[in-house]
């Protein structure tokens, strides 16, 4: 029985990617590298840190990678204060509210930053539905390692075979796959070349994983 749902964040709540773009290919022209798309595609769902070491070694840099991330989020920091576009994904705050109402522990598990985190959750006033966020900038191992979810599975008190995340990434979909617990492949215009080979089953909308379907797809 479905008990728990843990939730990426990028790209499955808010779509935040537009903003990341912007910041990345900014800091990129700052440090003057070209990142082309298909290297760029492959930072899906990992984070931050993450991206700049490899970027560190892939370019061969002298600046240190905590150097590219405190560029990178200064820049997006100044977007996010200052562009408009940022909006909640369709469909996902009603799935929230669904999910809450039936008395489901949501989590979410997110590459982001915590502060990152913290600022869309005050946003968009998401707090009250949620008992616990995890950052992957936190943790040892990010995406696609399942370190993430399997501590955000602990944190609802629920056995693992209780809980499904719902992923849009390549990255996040492995690390609920290696986890062992039941995935909901997002797939949206925000998550193009994306692979959800690995997950349990693949919606395009949120209506898809009402709580009032669980039954029918929710199967463990």
């Amino acid at each position: 029985m479905l008990k728990a749902v843990l939730f990426d964040m990028d790209g499955v709540i808010v779509d935040t990617e537009p903003l990341h773009r912007k910041a990345y290919y900014q800091m990129f022209e700052d440090v003057n590298i070209e990142v082309n798309e298909t290297l760029y595609e492959s930072f899906t769902g990992q984070s931050t840190i993450n991206i700049c070491k490899r970027l560190v070694d892939h370019f061969s840099l002298t600046e240190a990678p905590e150097t590219l991330v405190n560029i990178k989020r200064k820049h997006f920091k100044y977007l996010f204060e200052n562009d408009s576009s940022l909006v909640l994904i369709d469909g996902v705050l009603e799935r929230i509210k669904d999910y809450h109402a039936n008395g489901l522990k949501l989590v979410v598990a997110s590459s982001a930053s915590m502060p990152n985190i913290e600022r869309i959750f005050d946003r968009f006033d998401l707090n009250q539905y949620f008992v616990g966020k995890f950052s992957g900038a936190d943790l040892k191992k990010s995406k696609p390692h399942p370190e993430i979810f399997i501590k955000a599975a602990e944190h609802t008190g629920f056995d693992k075979s209780e809980c499904m995340v719902i992923e849009d990434s390549t990255n996040g979909i492995k690390a609920a796959h290696s986890a062992g617990i039941f995935c909901v492949g997002f797939k949206s215009e925000h998550s193009l070349g994306q692979d959800y080979s690995k997950a349990n089953i693949v919606i395009s909308d949120f209506e898809e994983v009402a709580y009032s379907k669980a039954y029918k797809f929710f199967k463990h």
